[in-house]
C-alpha cells in the first residue's frame, strides 16, 4: 500500500514538473527579457507546488498508523464478521417472510418490515466494523471519509442515486413489499425493496428489477396501499338494446357468489355507451373487491364467467352476439 501511494505521488510530481517545463519552453519564444522573467516565475511556481505537495505527503508516522488500522488481522476479523452478519440477516428475513406467508391478515405488514430490518442490520454491521474492529482515530476517520466520499461521488453517481431512492422509498412509503403497483409500464406485486433496486413479480411470473432512482422520478400506481384487499374491474361489451337493470342485478350476484369476494366493501356496476367500427355497444364495468390481492386475476375471470353464463341463461344475450362483439372489438 505504501509503495503504491509513493508511486502515485511521484507521478503527480512529475506531471507538475512537466507542466512547468512546457510553460517555460513556450515563454522562451517571446522576447529575451520577458522570457527570462517568465521562465523564472514558472519554475518558482512549479517548485512551490512541489514543495507544498511534499509537505502534505504522509510521513512515516502516519503510514505506520494506517498500517496499524488496516492490519491483516483486522481485515480477517472484518471479513468473518461480514460473513456471519450476512447469514444472520438472511436467516432473520427468511423467518419473517415465512411468518408473513402463513398469515394473510398480517402478510403486508410483516413483508414491509423485511427491507427495514435488512437496511438497519447492514447499517449496524458497517458501523461496528469501522468503529470497533478497525477503530481509526477521529481525525483519520474524517479525512478518509471525506476522500472516499469525493471519490465515490464522482465514480458512482447512479449507484448513490439508486441508494438514496431506496432510502426515500422506505421513509416516504409510496408502496411496500406485498403491494400491487405499476411503475414504468410494469405491473405486479412488490417482492423486495433493496438499496439499489425494487423487484416486482408480474402476472406472467416474470421478475422485473427497477432502479430506485427511476422509481423516485416516475409516477407510481398502488392498487392496495398496504391492505390485502383491492378493487378488481371486470369489463364486458354488450348490445345496446340489452336490459341494463337486469344486467346490473346479474352482475352484482355474479360477484357476490365468488369465493374471492371481499363483502365488506361495495360492489358497483357502471355502463358506458361506446362506438366500435361504427357499431354502438354498451361497455359494462363490474367493480368489486377481492379478499386477497393475489387472487386478483382469478376473481376477475370468475366474475366475467359468472356474468356471461347468467346472461346467456336468461336469454339476454346469445353466443353468436358474443362472437360478433369479440370480432368488432
Amino acid at each position: 500500500m505504501n509503495k503504491f501511494l509513493n508511486v502515485v505521488i511521484l507521478i503527480f510530481i512529475s506531471l507538475l514538473t512537466a507542466y512547468g517545463q512546457t510553460d517555460s519552453t513556450a515563454i522562451e519564444k517571446s522576447t529575451s527579457t520577458e522570457s527570462a522573467v517568465h521562465t523564472k516565475v514558472q519554475k518558482d511556481t512549479a517548485k512551490s507546488a512541489i514543495e507544498n505537495l511534499e509537505a502534505i505527503i504522509p510521513d512515516e508516522n502516519v503510514k505506520e498508523k494506517l498500517t496499524d488500522i488496516f492490519s491483516l488481522s483486522k481485515i480477517i476479523w472484518a471479513v468473518i464478521f461480514f460473513l456471519v452478519s450476512y447469514y444472520v440477516i438472511k436467516f432473520v428475513t427468511k423467518i419473517l417472510d415465512k411468518f408473513s406467508e402463513k398469515s394473510a391478515r398480517y402478510r403486508i405488514t410483516l413483508k414491509g418490515v423485511i427491507p427495514v430490518v435488512r437496511i438497519l442490520g447492514w447499517t449496524i454491521v458497517i458501523s461496528i466494523v469501522i468503529i470497533v474492529i478497525f477503530a481509526p482515530p477521529i481525525e483519520s476517520l474524517v479525512v478518509v471519509t471525506g476522500s472516499l466520499g469525493i471519490a465515490v461521488g464522482f465514480a458512482s453517481q447512479d449507484i448513490i442515486r439508486n441508494i438514496f431512492g431506496g432510502i426515500m422509498t422506505l421513509f416516504d412509503r409510496p408502496f411496500q413489499v406485498g403491494d400491487k403497483v405499476e411503475v414504468g409500464g410494469y405491473y405486479g406485486e412488490v417482492k423486495s425493496i433493496g438499496l439499489r433496486s425494487t423487484r416486482i413479480v408480474t402476472p406472467d411470473d416474470s421478475v422485473v428489477s427497477i432502479p430506485n432512482g427511476d422509481i423516485m422520478s416516475k409516477s407510481v400506481s398502488n392498487a392496495n396501499t398496504g391492505e390485502t384487499n383491492c378493487q378488481v374491474v371486470a369489463e364486458l361489451f354488450l348490445p345496446s338494446y340489452i336490459d341494463l337493470e337486469k344486467v346490473r342485478g346479474i352482475a352484482i350476484k355474479s360477484a357476490q357468489v365468488s369465493k374471492y369476494i371481499y363483502l365488506k366493501k361495495p360492489i358497483a356496476v357502471i355502463f358506458k355507451n361506446e362506438i366500435y367500427h361504427n357499431r354502438s355497444m354498451i361497455k359494462m364495468r363490474l367493480k368489486a373487491y377481492v379478499l386477497d390481492i393475489r387472487y386478483e386475476f382469478a376473481f376477475m375471470s370468475e366474475m366475467t364467467e359468472n356474468t356471461l353464463r347468467e346472461l346467456i341463461k336468461h336469454n339476454l344475450i346469445n353466443k353468436e352476439e358474443l362472437d360478433a362483439f369479440e370480432e368488432a372489438v
